[in-house]
């Protein structure tokens, strides 16, 4: 009895149809967008991509640089020594610029314009990433007092840079920043750079 039974079920099963390579390849491509959708969510939410325009990072970043960032929404504790990209709307009506922090909330700048030295906290910072000294005084008074939820920026490239030393610019406030700058991508290049225009590609420090 038991055999007869199994008999009739394997009788009556049909036989698995096989799928066209048409079928396959819609199949294939639905995977494909499902993967590329997920890639770009997680994309949207966790980076984004600016590109570096004139010579205040110089010689850290040069114009035209692409720089991959992680987003602010994940991007929330800004310190000491980060290259940051921010929007600020007082200046050049909130187009991106990039700095580095040379301060953070709580803390106190000093810049003696002199000697081209900055301090924080009464500290001189060992600034070995900096192209040129800090001797260009652009408007803002110091010592000056970093206020909570904000930080204090300059460009590597101190004569060349409008930062946080320029009234229009002046403490960024944090919700002000897009993101900290993670990757050099794609470097741009410049008189002194081609040479090692490779070599450029990367972490960000």
């Amino acid at each position: 009895m038991e055999l007869f039974r199994k008999k009739n079920v394997t009788e009556t099963e049909e036989p698995q149809q096989k799928r066209t390579w048409q079928q396959n390849l819609v199949l294939d491509l639905k995977e494909l967008f499902y993967v590329l959708a997920v890639f770009m969510i997680i994309y949207m939410l966790f980076f984004r991509v600016v590109v570096v325009v004139g010579p205040s990072m110089y010689n850290t970043l040069v114009n035209g640089d692409r720089l991959l960032l992680i987003s602010s929404t994940f991007y929330t504790e800004p310190k000491q020594g980060d290259i940051i990209v921010a929007s600020k709307k007082s200046f050049e009506n909130g187009e991106c610029i990039v700095k580095r922090v040379i301060a953070t909330e709580g803390q106190t700048v000093d810049i003696d314009f002199q000697k081209g030295i900055v301090y924080v906290d009464g500290v001189a910072l060992e600034e070995d990433y900096t192209y040129t000294a800090t001797t260009l005084f652009e408007g803002v008074s110091f010592p000056l007092y970093v206020e909570e939820g904000h930080v204090f920026v300059l460009g590597d490239n101190r004569n060349s840079s409008k930062d946080s030393r320029n009234p229009q610019i002046g403490l960024i406030d944090e919700r002000e920043i897009l993101g900290k700058a993670i990757f050099l991508m794609a470097p741009g290049v410049d008189g002194t750079t081609e040479y090692n225009f490779f070599d450029r590609f990367g972490v960000i420090e």
